[in-house]
């Protein structure tokens, strides 16, 4: 099948990928190359590294819904247009280029958690189950008929990025059988609920903060939920840490949440909602290396206040 692909990073790799092993002629459209580090060097992204390991025509566009965008789409005349992670919204000129519509790879089970970085809201949330979506695009944000889901079980201590790299490869397994039945002509389509729909936005520092006040597993998955960025951020004797491990004590305490009641060998332990506390277990000091409390606590005397 002639397919446009559009993707940008890593979550659209393992698609890319399978679409490079059915033997469909694919034209990737992707992000423009950007300034990474602190030296600003032009990077391309992930996508357009492997579009062209492939031997795959590339095509970049700032806003694939400007003219020349359009145009592009329109000279490669697709079938069909698939989107992964492309990051960008597009036009009803856009979707109106393939015969045989346009369909998204989504990492959520939809209708909740439309918009950006649903992966890490299902774990900063504490969902138990989250999964991929494969569904036809509309207009408005992933609002557009269901295809296909996949269900699975968020572990308990796993962070985002290990759910984002499970997820991404679910996508790509169930984008096979959703191009294999559109082939085929029996591809369902339903239609969201979209009483249902909830949309997160993108993640930034200010939500970094721990917020003590909330029960030991809210405060476990939000430091689970923001790894590997921006990561959750935590306050001891005026310094603020890096927080990357964490778990639960089951223990109880009178102290107020924030306080800390226990600094041992096995972590930090402080105070949260309820009377309940949590173990911090790794940790990363401003200007150093990651690692856990333990060895953290050879090296510094934390004020035990509860």
């Amino acid at each position: 099948m002639k397919i446009a692909f559009l993707g940008t990073p890593d979550f659209a790799l393992p698609s890319l990928k399978m679409l490079h092993e059915r033997g469909d002629d694919v034209a990737v459209f992707t992000q423009p190359d950007k300034p990474v580090g602190r030296k600003a060097v032009m990077t391309p992204p992930p996508v357009k590294k492997a579009a062209l390991e492939y031997g795959m025509k590339v095509y970049q566009f700032d806003k694939i819904k400007s003219e020349e965008g359009v145009a592009a789409l329109k000279a490669e005349a697709p079938e069909l247009m698939v989107t992964a992670a492309f990051g960008q919204i597009l036009s009803r000129e856009n979707l109106a280029v393939p015969k045989y519509g346009c369909i998204n790879v989504h990492g959520s089970l939809l209708p909740k958690y439309r918009g950006a970085a649903p992966i890490q809201w299902s774990v900063l949330n504490g969902d138990k189950i989250t999964g991929v979506t494969t569904m036809y695009l509309a207009h408005d944000m992933d609002a557009g008929d269901v295809i296909y889901k996949a269900e699975t079980e968020i572990g308990e201590y796993e962070t985002a990025g290990e759910l984002f790299d499970r997820l991404m490869d679910m996508g790509a397994e169930l984008l096979i059988k959703t191009l294999d039945d559109i082939e085929s002509g029996t591809a369902p389509r339903t239609p969201q609920d979209h009483s249902q729909a909830t949309y997160v936005g993108m993640l930034d520092k200010s939500i970094c903060p721990i917020d003590w006040n909330n029960t030991p597993r809210m405060v476990l998955k939000h430091i689970y939920g923001l790894q590997p960025w921006p990561v959750a951020t935590m306050e001891l004797d005026g310094t603020v840490y890096r927080v990357f491990g964490a778990e639960y004590t089951n223990n109880k305490c009178s102290a107020e949440p924030g306080m800390v009641v226990g600094a041992d060998k096995n972590g930090i332990e402080i105070a949260c909602a309820d009377g309940e506390t949590i173990l911090i277990t790794e940790l990363q000091a401003p200007g150093k290396k990651r690692m856990k409390a333990a060895d953290f606590l050879r090296g510094h005397n934390i004020k035990v206040k509860g």
